[in-house]
């Protein structure tokens, strides 16, 4: 499909409007609040309290620089990252790498699909593999809304859906605040296990997520296009920093919200390390409206980020191999896996929190070729990455990795 080429030459309040773009980071950072995040994070806070706040920190840093390079990326090229590999992949790497890419895709979305059935079961008690054929078909409305109303009309569904969740799952902490002094202390980076490093490394797949980063290059350049004027890039970019500082703080406040709520109200309790068990205490211990509005937060994480999910999904696929397939098609033959995990009787948090590990060891595929191609002239121009740019991505890049490494040793050693 061609690029359009835009040249913004309205009056100056039409440019401003234009240039906030407050939209494409919000549908990215729905990816950083999706069940998956719910249950590594509320299985860190129980179990092992203020220990990994640190880890939500990072990864949450990152993060910001990581979709800031990913939009920039888009606006500077008029291409998604998936379309930029595809052209620079022979063909055989190529489909591995579509194929690996497809997988992490795949993780994602059967979590989210995964969480939201949860959230039907606590809410009206409905059967989880009822469930998750209700989460299904929710999102394939949101999507038929984003196929027939466009980008924007999607935008704004979803930043409805994002403040849904942010209410969700941050309105426990006002009924019983958790304990500053030992948060803050959280913020030493520390390990204390095999079992910390898996989660760390889940908390992070869940945090920096790969399919986020594939899909943010699409999302900038299929709102604004791209102009031939490096002004109007320029500008654009610069609106584009505000609009991801803004998007990923407000995920990032959620994210470790869940985690000081689960330190302060689910320590030491029993059966919280399933999202229905911190369900029962969270209700149990902070009543039953903030149980349901917890509930319902879930249902918005889940139905949000598996309709952004599936999106990413055709991204990639319409960038790596160019094909194209209709997305409530798409919808359909990706929710197979989640209805198959949900029908076996699975324990849907275990399966949410290897799905993160999982996530973790896909990041370096899209994190490298991101900084990689960011730091080339020859492909950004003028908006090239600056050096200190250039070394905040190469050191996230190399902490994630190394973290893989160690999670791989630990596990396989049997140390703990």
């Amino acid at each position: 499909m061609a690029v359009p080429t835009l040249q913004l030459r309205p009056a100056p309040g039409r440019v401003w409007s234009r240039l906030l773009l407050l939209g494409p980071a919000f549908v990215a950072a729905i990816a950083y609040v999706d069940p998956g995040n719910v249950a590594a994070n509320l299985t860190a806070g129980a179990n092992y309290g203020y220990l990994l706040v640190w880890v939500l920190v990072v990864a949450n840093a990152m993060a910001v620089l990581v979709q800031y390079q990913s939009a920039k990326l888009g606006l500077a090229t008029g291409l998604s990252l998936p379309e930029i590999l595809g052209k620079r992949l022979g063909t055989k790497r190529r489909r591995l790498y579509w194929a690996q890419a497809e997988i992490v895709a795949g993780a994602t979305d059967m979590a989210e699909v995964i969480g939201g059935a949860v959230a039907l079961n606590l809410l009206f008690g409905l059967p989880l593999l009822a469930g998750g054929v209700i989460i299904g078909l929710a999102s394939m409305v949101l999507l038929a809304l984003q196929s027939h109303r466009g980008q924007r009309s999607f935008e704004y569904a979803i930043l409805v859906l994002l403040g849904i969740i942010a209410v969700g799952f941050m309105s426990g902490l006002f009924v019983n605040p958790p304990d500053g002094g030992a948060a803050v202390g959280g913020l030493l980076p520390r390990f204390e296990g095999t079992d910390t490093v898996l989660l760390a490394a889940s908390m992070l797949g869940a945090t920096v997520m790969p399919h986020a980063i594939y899909l943010h290059s699409a999302l900038a350049r299929d709102r604004h296009g791209f102009s031939e004027d490096p002004s109007v890039r320029t500008r654009l970019i610069r609106a584009t920093r505000v609009d991801v500082i803004g998007a990923l703080l407000l995920a990032g406040v959620v994210n470790i919200s869940m985690l000081l709520l689960a330190a302060s109200s689910l320590r030491g309790i029993e059966g919280t390390d399933t999202i229905a068990g911190a369900h029962a205490a969270v209700t149990s211990a902070l009543g039953p409206a903030v149980g349901v509005i917890f509930a319902i937060g879930l249902l918005a994480s889940g139905l949000a980020s598996t309709s952004v999910g599936c999106y990413a999904g055709a991204t990639i696929m319409g960038g790596l191999l160019k094909v194209r397939i209709p997305l409530l098609t798409r919808r359909v033959i990706t929710l197979i896996p989640a209805l198959i995990i949900l029908g076996a009787g699975i324990e849907p948090t275990l399966a949410l929190v290897l799905s993160q590990v999982l996530l973790s060891f896909g990041i370096p595929f899209a994190l490298i070729p991101l900084i990689r191609l960011t730091g080339k002239r020859d492909v950004m121009g003028i908006h090239t990455d600056s050096k200190p740019l250039k070394i905040a991505g190469w050191t996230s890049a190399t902490l994630i990795v190394g973290l893989n490494i160690v999670l791989i040793t630990l596990t396989f050693s049997g140390q703990s």
